[in-house]
């Protein structure tokens, strides 16, 4: 009789990230956001022009919302796009 086989899957390997996510501007003692700043503004920004949700960049809530003010503001008066196709 043929052996019994085992079925395996391929599947995607895990990447596990062991590195415990932070807020920076707690970190830091930053206490404002700057929407003058560009080039913070684009390390929270991807590459199509929309905002890097918290889970990805490890942001507090509070200042996860002054980082969309701050990056609404300089939209609006032109430092950043709105949309891209190549931001970075």
């Amino acid at each position: 009789m043929a052996k019994e086989q085992k079925i395996q899957y391929v599947t995607a390997p895990k990447v596990d990230d062991n590195r415990k996510k932070y807020c920076r501007f707690k970190k830091n003692g930053i206490k404002y956001i700057d929407y003058k700043d560009a080039n913070f503004l684009l390390k929270f920004i991807n590459e199509q022009g929309k905002l890097l949700p918290r889970r990805l960049t490890g942001t507090s809530l509070k200042f996860q919302r002054k980082v969309a003010q701050a990056v609404k503001r300089a939209r609006h008066i032109g430092l950043l796009p709105y949309v891209a196709d190549s931001l970075k």
